[in-house]
């Protein structure tokens, strides 16, 4: 049985922008501020996971436990930092052959949609002036459960109108392709294969993907 690739639904950072420097960026200064040394080895742990979940696992490294009340002022003063940082983007940090392939997808018919944790999505896609390259954007503020969950995911199906089976999920992080996995999809690496190997197919970046090696990709 062959089933088309009618959608492609996109994780944001890593895959289409590099934002992951401003978040160690700013995740290092407030573990500076806090006493303690966060590496950027640290950080990988950090990847597709939402802003709490990122912030409790940076206070284990520390060692310290917190109430939520002040854990809530910690993850909105590191978002006031990462925000800064990143309200100065423009195309130029858009990375290699992401322009192109959401272009060659648009060209054929194939419908693109964003699936993100980022609560700072819109910002980071009208800044880099990404925004019009999709059908569907579900980030941080419209969903509930952060990856592994695949909600992000069957949300971005859903509003482009496609089955899960239709989509490939662009992922650089092991929780992505997890929940691409738990979303009924395919899925394709952005990274090395010993990190995502998991994924049904691995590729070091966007500039290796078109959209005849995507049509390959039949089940």
């Amino acid at each position: 049985m062959t089933i088309s690739v009618k959608a492609c639904l996109f994780d944001l950072d890593g895959v289409l922008v590099d934002t992951a420097k401003y978040h160690y960026l700013a995740w290092k200064r407030l573990a500076e501020e806090l006493g303690f040394a966060f590496t950027e080895q640290d950080n990988e742990r950090l990847k597709g996971v939402s802003r709490m979940a990122s912030l409790d696992i940076l206070l284990s490294i520390g060692g310290i436990s917190l109430e939520e009340a002040a854990r809530l002022e910690l993850a909105e003063r590191k978002n006031n930092w990462y925000v800064d940082m990143i309200s100065k983007m423009d195309r130029s940090e858009i990375l290699p052959g992401a322009l192109e392939f959401l272009q060659e997808c648009r060209n054929n018919g194939i419908k693109v949609a964003l699936g993100s944790a980022s609560k700072n999505a819109m910002t980071i896609l009208n800044n880099t002036g990404l925004t019009p390259y999709f059908d569907a954007i579900i980030d941080g503020t419209k969903t509930a459960a952060a990856k592994p969950d695949p909600e992000v995911f069957t949300l971005g199906a859903a509003e482009l109108g496609v089955s899960p089976e239709e989509c490939i999920v662009f992922e650089d992080a092991e929780a992505g392709i997890e929940a691409a996995a738990r979303a009924g999809m395919r899925s394709i690496g952005i990274g090395s294969e010993e990190t995502l190997g998991k994924a049904n197919l691995v590729i070091p970046s966007l500039e290796h993907m078109s959209y005849r090696r995507l049509s390959e990709l039949q089940a």
